[in-house]
C-alpha cells in the first residue's frame, strides 16, 4: 500500500533542510488515527534529523535501524544490495547479472561494508540494546529513497525484532524504490517525481549529518521518553 498526499503547496526542491522535510512529514503522519504507538526509527545517519521531527509530532519514540548500501565495485553511489544489524542482507539478483557483479564480488563488498556497519552500530546503540518491536508497528524514516535497498534491509531488522507492522516513511522518493520495498506494509512520501535523481537536489541544505549529531538526537529522544 502507498500513500499519495496531494501537496499543490509544496512544489518541487522546496525542503529547507532535513529539519523542514521531518516536520512536514511528522505533520501528515500526525493526522492519521491509524498508527497506535509506533516506534519511530531513523536510518542514520542522514534519516535521524527526518526521524526526530517525525517522532515530536507523534509524541512517540525514536530509536535507529543500522542499515547500509553495498554499492556496485565501479560506481559505489548505486546500491546493488544493503546490509542490516543482526545480519540481515538484501541482494538486488535481477541488478548482478546485468552489471557483471558476481555473488564472489558482491560477498566481499559486503564483508567490508559489515565492518563499517557495526562500527556504527557500537556507534550509536553501545551497549544498549536493539529497539523492542514485539507488537509494536515500526515506522522507518529516511531523509529520500532512490533505489530502496536500504529501506529494506531496515524493514528485515525490523520484522526480525518482531514489528507487527512495518511502514516506511521519507519526505521524498521514487515511485520505482517504492514498488521495490515490498517487505513495507505501506510506504508514506510527500513526493514522488517520475524521475529522482539524487535526493540531495530536493532540499535547499543538504549537508552531511554527522555521527555527533545522530547521537545528540538519539539521547534527546531517550531522555525525553526513558
Amino acid at each position: 500500500m502507498t500513500d499519495q498526499p496531494s501537496y499543490d503547496w509544496m512544489p518541487l526542491r522546496t525542503f529547507t533542510d532535513r529539519d523542514d522535510a521531518g516536520t512536514r512529514l511528522g505533520e501528515h503522519l500526525a493526522r492519521r488515527d491509524d498508527l497506535g504507538e509506533p516506534m519511530v526509527l531513523g536510518l542514520p545517519r542522514g534519516g535521524v534529523p527526518v526521524a526526530a521531527r517525525v517522532a515530536r509530532a507523534l509524541r512517540a519514540p525514536l530509536d535507529v535501524i543500522v542499515v547500509r548500501k553495498v554499492g556496485v565495485p565501479f560506481q559505489p553511489e548505486v546500491a546493488m544490495g544493503a546490509i542490516g544489524e543482526g545480519g540481515v542482507r538484501y541482494v538486488d539478483t535481477k541488478l548482478l547479472p546485468r552489471i557483471g557483479v558476481t555473488e564472489e564480488e558482491f560477498a566481499e563488498a559486503e564483508a567490508r561494508e559489515r565492518i563499517v556497519l557495526e562500527e556504527r552500530v557500537e556507534r550509536f546503540r553501545g551497549a544498549r540494546g536493539r529497539p523492542e518491536l514485539r507488537g509494536r508497528t515500526a515506522l522507518i524514516v529516511d531523509d529520500g529513497i532512490a533505489t530502496g535497498a536500504t529501506a529494506i534491509a531496515a524493514c528485515r531488522v525490523a520484522r526480525a525484532l518482531g514489528a507487527s507492522r512495518v511502514i516506511v516513511a521519507a519526505p521524498v522518493a521514487s515511485p520505482q524504490a517504492i514498488a521495490q520495498i515490498t517487505d513495507a506494509d505501506e510506504v508514506v512520501c510527500l513526493l514522488k517525481p517520475d524521475y529522482l535523481g539524487a535526493v540531495g537536489a530536493y532540499y535547499r541544505h543538504f549537508d552531511q549529518t554527522s555521527d555527533a549529531e545522530v547521537v545528540e538526537l538519539l539521547e534527546a529522544a531517550r531522555a525525553k521518553h526513558g
